[in-house]
Order: structure tokens, then C-alpha cells, then sequence
């Protein structure tokens, strides 16, 4: 049974073993005694791009409906509700920021799956 990838680093593995990369790798790391990192390097890559997506609660919906996207209107309470939410849904640990484009990635990233339910 071939087990769903959590992220990116676990489809990388994927390949290595399929293509006999994996092994010659493992081979050469045993000849000369020493660690690949390619257990380390996997675990970094799932983190970093992990596949697993949340869906949205009811309450996170609406509350996205009712802000509606709007940049213009964003302001310290929204970020934090709009933060929470994105933390939640891409399992992911991003800080409060000012940085407008990164404030313009997190609503283009949450209106894309709000956009599932639609």
C-alpha cells in the first residue's frame, strides 16, 4: 500500500525510490559512512510545503463572505481573525506582519479556497 504524501518532501522520496536514486544514495552513504540527510531534508520540505488543507468552518466562512476580500479594509482586527484562519486552514505558523503583499497572499490564498465552497 503506498501511503498519501504529507508534502512535498514525501513525493520527492517517492520519486528517488521509483527512479533507484534512493538506493544508490543510501549505498554511498553506507560505503563512506555517513548520513545523507535525506530524512531531515524530507521532514524540512513536508513542513515548508506541506499538502494538507484544512476546510473552513461554518463561522470561518461567514466571516470571510462578510469581510469580502476587501483589502481596503483591513485593519488590525481583521488581521488577526484573517491570520487565525489562515494558520489554521494551511497548518502553518506565519506571524502578524505590516507587509502589505504578504497580507495580499494570505486573503489571495484564503479567497481561493473560499472560492471551493462558492
Amino acid at each position: 500500500m503506498v501511503k498519501k504524501s504529507k508534502g512535498l518532501g514525501d513525493s520527492i522520496e517517492k520519486i528517488t525510490k521509483a527512479t533507484g536514486i534512493k538506493a544508490a544514495v543510501d549505498k554511498v552513504a553506507e560505503v563512506f559512512d555517513f548520513d545523507c540527510g535525506c530524512a531531515e531534508r524530507k521532514e524540512i520540505l513536508n513542513r515548508i510545503f506541506p499538502y494538507k488543507v484544512e476546510c473552513l468552518t461554518e463561522q470561518e466562512y461567514n466571516y470571510l463572505k462578510e469581510f469580502n476580500f476587501n483589502i481596503n479594509i483591513l485593519d488590525s482586527n481583521h488581521k488577526n481573525k484573517l491570520l487565525a484562519i489562515y494558520n489554521r486552514v494551511f497548518n502553518k505558523k506565519r506571524k502578524m506582519t505590516n507587509c502589505v503583499s504578504c497580507w495580499r497572499e494570505i486573503i489571495g490564498d484564503l479567497q481561493k479556497i473560499y472560492n471551493e465552497y462558492e
